[in-house]
C-alpha cells in the first residue's frame, strides 16, 4: 500500500521513544526549573480535553504536538487546519530552520532529546483543491443538523422534519441538496393530504427553507452533500509503519462559513457516536479529534444542540474517543461540557476588561491547586510556549496544576509548499476512493420519473377521451371548447339517429366491443 506522507526519518527511533514513555506521551517539563517530565497517560486519552489560551500564546504547537503524540502511538488524529499552518505535519523539521536553536534550547531545559521527522498525513478539503474531496449525505446529516446549518426557525425545523419523514415513508433516498430541493416540492404540492397527519405545511415555510438552501449553495455547501460518502474507517487507519493517521482538514477557506464548519466537524463527531461499538475502559483511545475554534460550535446554538454535544461529550469516551477542544477562553465552553474535560493545557489568558478578569478567576478555579504558586496569577504570567497544565492521574484523579514548557515539535512548524501537499495527495491510498463523484437513483430522480409518468398519463387520457369539450392540458396551454354541431332538424329519421349514435359508439373501445357483438347477432340470425 503507498503511504500517504514520507516515511520518517532514518533517526526518528530514539526521537519517538523519547516521545513515548509506558502508557503515556510525553507533552513537556513542569515544576521546578522545568525538569519533571509532565506526561498524559494513554488510558485516559479518551476523558477528553481542552487546549484554551490567547491568540499568539502558543495553542498551534500544543494541538500539534499533541496530534504527533498520539500519531507516534498508534492512534489516529483527525484536527482542523484553521490557519494552513499545521500542513507542516506530513514534513520533518530541520536544523536549519529559524527555529531551531530555540527549540534546542527549550529540549535541554525540559530534558528531551530532540529530532526531526514527518508524520502520516492524509489531507482533506471540502472544495477539493487542498485535499480529498469529503462529502456525507442530506440523510447522514439529519434534520437537527441540518436545521442548525441553515438557520432554521422551530416551525421551519418542523417543516424539515416532515420532509425526512415523507422521504423515509415514500423511499426516496436524500443524498444531496437537490434531492432535498426536489423533496420540499414534493411535500409542499402534497401539504393539503399531509397536513392531516402531520400539522400544517405551509408555502411560506417552504419558501424560507429553500432559500436558506440557495444560501448554502453559495457558501459551497453543494460540494459537501454526495456520494461517496467519508468512510469512518478511513480516518481510523493506521500507517504502514504502524503509527496513526493524520487527518488534516483544509479549514482556512471553510472559516469563511462558520456554521457550515461547525456543523460539519459536529455531524463527523456524532457519526463517530453512533457508528462506533463500545470498547469500554481501553488501554489507550481509538481515535482523538480535535475541534480547533470551538467557540463556533456554541455560538447561538439552540439548547437541543448543546445538550446533544453534551451527551456526545458524555457517552463517546465509552467507544475509544478522546475530543479535545480549542478555543481562546474556557468560557467559550458549556460548564456541563468543560467538566467533562479531564485533560487540560491553559495557555495565557489576557484580562484587560471586567469580564477578562472573572473569566480567568474562572478559569483558575477549574485546576487542582498547587501549593507552589497561584494559578490565577500563572496563567497571566506563562509565556509562549509554556502553559498551566493538568492531566488525569491513575484511577482518574486530576492531577495538581503546573507550569509546563512544551517540548518542541518534530515536524516542522509552518506549512508547507503547494508541491510538497499535491506530492501528499497523490501518494494517498485514498485518492481513487474520492476522486469521483457518484449520482445514483434518488429522490430527484424518482420525483421526475413520477411526474413524467403523470404527465403522459394525462395525454394519454386525453386523446383517449375526446368527448371532453374542454381540458388543461400537462404544460398549461387549455384546448378550446368545441362548438356543439348544429341539429338539422327535429324530424331525422330513425335510421339517422341510430346511425349518429353509431358512429359516437365506434369512437370509443367499450363502443366497438357493444357494435361487434349486436352486428354478429344479427349475422347469426340471419
Amino acid at each position: 500500500m503507498p503511504q500517504d506522507s514520507p516515511a520518517p526519518a532514518q533517526d526518528a527511533a530514539p526521537l519517538l521513544n523519547a516521545i513515548l514513555a509506558p502508557g503515556a506521551v510525553f507533552v513537556g517539563g513542569g515544576g521546578p526549573g522545568h525538569a519533571t517530565p509532565q506526561h498524559l497517560l494513554l488510558k485516559y486519552g479518551n476523558r477528553h480535553g481542552l487546549i484554551a489560551g490567547a491568540t499568539g500564546t502558543g495553542k498551534t504547537v500544543t494541538l500539534q504536538v499533541l496530534a504527533e503524540a498520539f500519531s507516534t502511538a498508534g492512534v489516529p488524529v483527525f484536527l482542523s487546519d484553521v490557519k494552513g499552518d499545521l500542513a507542516g505535519l506530513a514534513k520533518a523539521g530541520s536544523p536549519d530552520g529559524k527555529l531551531h536553536g530555540p527549540f534546542a534550547a527549550r529540549a535541554a531545559t525540559i530534558g528531551y532529546d530532540l529530532g526531526y521527522t514527518a508524520f502520516p498525513v492524509t489531507f482533506w478539503d471540502l472544495w477539493a483543491e487542498q485535499g480529498h474531496p469529503v462529502r456525507t449525505t442530506v440523510t447522514e446529516m439529519g434534520p437537527l443538523l441540518l436545521a442548525r446549518l441553515l438557520d432554521l426557525t422551530d416551525v421551519q425545523e418542523g417543516v424539515l422534519n416532515i420532509a425526512f419523514r415523507m422521504a423515509d415513508e415514500e423511499g426516496l433516498p436524500l443524498f444531496d441538496l437537490k434531492d432535498l430541493q426536489a423533496m420540499l416540492v414534493f411535500v409542499g404540492e402534497n401539504a393539503r393530504d399531509i397536513g392531516l397527519r402531520y400539522g400544517n405545511v405551509s408555502a411560506a415555510s417552504i419558501g424560507a427553507i429553500q432559500r436558506q438552501l440557495l444560501v448554502l449553495e453559495n457558501q459551497g455547501g453543494t460540494r459537501l452533500f454526495g456520494e461517496p460518502a467519508l468512510d469512518l474507517a478511513d480516518l481510523m487507519s493506521v500507517a504502514p509503519d504502524g503509527r496513526g493517521r493524520i487527518n488534516i482538514l483544509a479549514a482556512d477557506r471553510l472559516m469563511g462559513a462558520p456554521r457550515l464548519y461547525a456543523t460539519f466537524l459536529l455531524w463527523l463527531l456524532s457519526e463517530l457516536f453512533e457508528e462506533l461499538p463500545e470498547v469500554g475502559d481501553p488501554d489507550q483511545p481509538r481515535f482523538v479529534f480535535f475541534f480547533d475554534e470551538a467557540h463556533l460550535l456554541f455560538d447561538d446554538a439552540p439548547k437541543a444542540l448543546v445538550d446533544k454535544v453534551e451527551q456526545v461529550a458524555r457517552l463517546i469516551r465509552s467507544k475509544g474517543v478522546g475530543v479535545y477542544f480549542v478555543t481562546q477562553n474556557p468560557a467559550d465552553v458549556p460548564e456541563d461540557i468543560l467538566g467533562q474535560l479531564g485533560n487540560r493545557v491553559q495557555h495565557a489568558l489576557r484580562a484587560f476588561t471586567g469580564k477578562d478578569q472573572k473569566d480567568l478567576a474562572r478559569a483558575a478555579q477549574n485546576y487542582r491547586p498547587n501549593p507552589e504558586f497561584d494559578t490565577e496569577t500563572a496563567i497571566k504570567e506563562v509565556g509562549t510556549g509554556e502553559a498551566v497544565t493538568s492531566f488525569l492521574e491513575a484511577k482518574g484523579v486530576p492531577g495538581i496544576v503546573q507550569r509546563t514548557l512544551v517540548r518542541p515539535p518534530a515536524s516542522q512548524l509552518g506549512p508547507i509548499t503547494a508541491a510538497e501537499r499535491a506530492a501528499v495527495i497523490a501518494a494517498s491510498p485514498f485518492g481513487a476512493k474520492y476522486a469521483t463523484t457518484i449520482d445514483r437513483d434518488s429522490a430527484f430522480e424518482r420525483l421526475r420519473a413520477r411526474a413524467d409518468a403523470a404527465a403522459k398519463e394525462v395525454e394519454v387520457v386525453g386523446e383517449a377521451e375526446p368527448e371532453f369539450n374542454a381540458g388543461r392540458r400537462y404544460g398549461g396551454k387549455t384546448v378550446p371548447a368545441k362548438k356543439p354541431a348544429a341539429r338539422s332538424s327535429r324530424s331525422d329519421s330513425i335510421a339517422e339517429t341510430f346511425g349518429k349514435s353509431l358512429a359516437r359508439q365506434l369512437g370509443t373501445q367499450a363502443g366497438r366491443s357493444i357494435v361487434r357483438g349486436v352486428l354478429g347477432g344479427l349475422f347469426k340470425a340471419r
